[in-house]
């Protein structure tokens, strides 16, 4: 088999509608819009959600609650996790805990919790952090520190 020797799959190549070509082309005179009518003209046709005229679902519905656009969208990290994935006197910084698989992005920040046990000597760097990870962390010797 060469080069010149392929072809497409029979039925894969379709030649598209060339409407307006004629009355027996299938597609001609009105090109498949009908007659007449707010959807055979140019530009004409109804809005998304148009129920003709009836009050349309989205506006029969209650509405609840808000959307809050200046929330802190805040990446969290528990202790035990980083106890696991770091070796002593390692850095932690949002870097490195991407890099571990920890977390995926950093969107606002990075927030370290305090479940789970610390047990290495670890300076961890981080946007905020809990209490109760500052505690354990400090009480097994490493350095906390907000960036």
């Amino acid at each position: 088999m060469q080069l010149h020797d392929l072809k497409p799959v029979p039925g894969s190549k379709k030649s598209r509608k060339r409407k307006g070509r004629g009355r027996s082309s299938g597609l001609g005179k009105t090109s498949g819009r009908g007659h007449d009518g707010q959807k055979a003209r140019s530009g004409g046709g109804v809005r998304r959600g148009f129920e003709g005229g009836q009050m349309p679902l989205f506006r029969r519905i209650p509405k609840r609650g808000f959307t809050n656009v200046f929330a802190k969208e805040i990446t969290i990290v528990n202790i035990d996790d980083i106890n696991e994935s770091f070796e002593e006197n390692e850095p932690v910084t949002p870097e490195t805990l991407k890099e571990k698989g920890l977390i995926k992005s950093f969107r606002d920040g990075v927030k370290i919790l305090g479940r789970g046990d610390m047990d290495k000597k670890l300076e961890v760097k981080a946007n905020a952090f809990s209490r109760a990870a500052v505690e354990k962390i400090e009480a097994a010797g490493g350095k906390v520190e907000v960036i």
